[in-house]
């Protein structure tokens, strides 16, 4: 970790959510300026940090920020673990580096400048508020077999959760992990090679911990996050865990198929039974739902039958 932000991490280590802290005591504790102090806060603020100043007060964290434990994370991790405090893209990383890579290495940062939802759209991701990550994964099958892969990803991401105690969880069809029905995580699945007998993938996920307000206004969706939680999970052991359940689920996958997770898909699945509606642009179809098939399709029942839709351009939105 370089001096940039080993310094910042120090002074966020002793701000609140709570109660301010003087600049002063600050300085005393890393003994250095009030004029360099200024410098860090406002480079946070930067990094999408929201930090309240107050003159004769000090200085207030919006919302908790629970930093990753490197240390901890790396040395309990029994897979390469490259961890950042800032990326432009942990999807991108893995990607540019997959030759050097093997099944279950994981890339981790603080901050991404340039983070990839689906469609291409941004994902925020201020400094110390969330989770991003991308683990890389070769698939000994063919490219036809990872298509129900995130649905496997959603499944590994909620037991972790419900696992910490994390209630009113829900998946969203193809790739969303939901909060009291608003959106509380994500997937990127990004292919980087592929032949008749193996799929190089990078999973991309992002998790929203603690959001501020100031970040909460630029998100065109409903969202929620873990900070409602009489006590929210610890960042480094979330992690931990995840990966741990991720290479069960996808080791699992890879000798049995999506139809290991049916149940799984069906227990969490947001709309399973509900009126529905595909916006397939420029066309929709309406219907009961009725889960997913072994292929990772969603059913749609309606007076035509059941019938299965995949595609990257489906969303599902409630009748």
């Amino acid at each position: 970790m370089n001096d940039h932000w080993l310094r910042k991490r120090q002074i966020l280590a002793l701000l609140s959510h709570v109660a301010f802290v003087s600049g002063e005591a600050i300085a005393q504790q890393l003994s250095i300026t009030r004029a360099a102090i200024n410098q860090h806060i406002d480079a946070l603020k930067d990094y999408g940090v929201e930090i309240y100043s107050v003159k004769g007060k000090g200085y207030k964290l919006a919302t908790p920020i629970s930093l990753i434990n490197e240390n901890s994370l790396v040395n309990t991790i029994d897979d390469r673990c490259f961890y950042f405090d800032e990326i432009t893209s942990t999807n991108e990383f893995m990607l540019g580096h997959a030759a050097e890579l093997a099944s279950g290495d994981i890339c981790i940062a603080e901050y991404q400048s340039a983070g990839r939802g689906r469609r291409g759209r941004q994902w925020l991701s201020p400094y110390g508020h969330h989770i991003y990550a991308s683990l890389f994964w070769r698939l000994n099958h063919d490219l036809s077999y990872a298509s129900g892969l995130s649905l496997v990803v959603g499944c590994s991401i909620v037991k972790t959760l419900q696992n910490l105690g994390v209630e009113g969880l829900g998946l969203k069809w193809p790739n969303d992990i939901y909060l009291d029905h608003k959106k509380l995580a994500g997937i990127l699945i990004e292919l980087n090679h592929h032949s008749v007998e193996q799929v190089e993938l990078v999973i991309g996920f992002g998790i929203n911990m603690s959001m501020s307000a100031q970040q909460g206004e630029l998100i065109d969706q409903p969202w929620n996050d873990l900070s409602s939680m009489t006590t929210m999970p610890d960042k480094t052991q979330l992690l931990v865990n995840l990966h741990q359940q991720l290479k069960h689920d996808l080791a699992l996958f890879e000798q049995q198929g999506l139809s290991a997770f049916l149940a799984r898909w069906n227990e969490n699945d947001l709309f399973i039974n509900r009126e529905i509606t595909l916006l397939m642009s420029p066309n929709s179809i309406s219907g009961i739902c009725r889960g997913i098939d072994k292929q990772g399709a969603i059913l749609i029942e309606n007076e035509q039958g059941i019938s299965a839709y995949v595609g990257g351009e489906i969303s599902v939105r409630a009748s």
